[in-house]
């Protein structure tokens, strides 16, 4: 089986003999990979054949010389009829052309896909630091806005009555006089009539700093958002 399998490289036969036959055959191929006068004579000694010899040492070993190991392979078939064994096709891994041919392809496939891939993401990624810097002035232009809740006498409420009016940034309330904050809250509605905004522009200036130490000490005396 074994001079059989290195002639025609694929015999089809039962599993537990190709199992048996892989154990056989598999070491024999890791010496032919070395051409010498010894490993010729032990080969002789396993395989007694002539024109086995020639073909494994003229083809195959020049086949299998950068091959590591794991030389066969078993491609079951099913159940044989009549004793219902399981048979097989056992064969030399690097003679399958067809195989060897699909996974070239696929390889060559993958590699011009994964370049078609990396242009477009290359593309994209232009295109995103592209809209970046167009859409950099519009945000330096929309500050993000402040938390204006963290001024003592100011609720949700208040704070959407504000932003309603263009106030979303501590800046912007710094900035800001009581007198136009209270016409604010005026037009919002008759329930804002009792807030006093008077000090809402110092905290805004504190908050605006960073000085939250200041801005709480200052919050401490303040009752409501009015000095105590």
């Amino acid at each position: 089986m074994a001079s059989s399998l290195i002639l025609s490289k694929r015999i089809e036969t039962t599993v537990a003999k190709a199992k048996e036959l892989r154990k056989y055959v598999e070491p024999l191929l890791t010496r032919a990979k070395e051409d010498s006068y010894q490993n010729r004579r032990v080969l002789f000694s396993y395989l007694q054949n002539k024109e086995t010899m020639k073909e494994l040492f003229n083809v195959v070993s020049d086949k299998i010389s950068n091959r590591p190991g794991g030389y066969t392979r078993i491609i079951k078939l099913g159940n044989r009829l009549g004793d219902n064994a399981e048979t097989c096709i056992i064969e030399l891994v690097d003679f399958n052309e067809t195989l060897l041919n699909a996974a070239e392809e696929q390889k060559s496939t993958r590699t011009r896909r994964s370049r078609r891939g990396g242009a477009r993401k290359a593309d994209e990624t232009t295109a995103e630091v592209v809209e970046t810097k167009t859409e950099a002035p519009a945000a330096e232009a929309a500050p993000a806005a402040d938390d204006l809740a963290l001024v003592e006498g100011i609720g949700p409420k208040i704070a959407e009555a504000l932003t309603a009016a263009g106030i979303t940034t501590f800046a912007q309330l710094a900035d800001a006089t009581p007198e136009a904050i209270r016409e604010i809250l005026d037009n919002a509605g008759s329930q804002f009539a009792a807030h006093d905004p008077g000090t809402w522009p110092q905290q805004a200036a504190l908050a605006r700093d960073g000085k939250f130490d200041e801005l709480k000490a200052l919050q401490d005396e303040l009752n409501g958002g009015r000095p105590s």
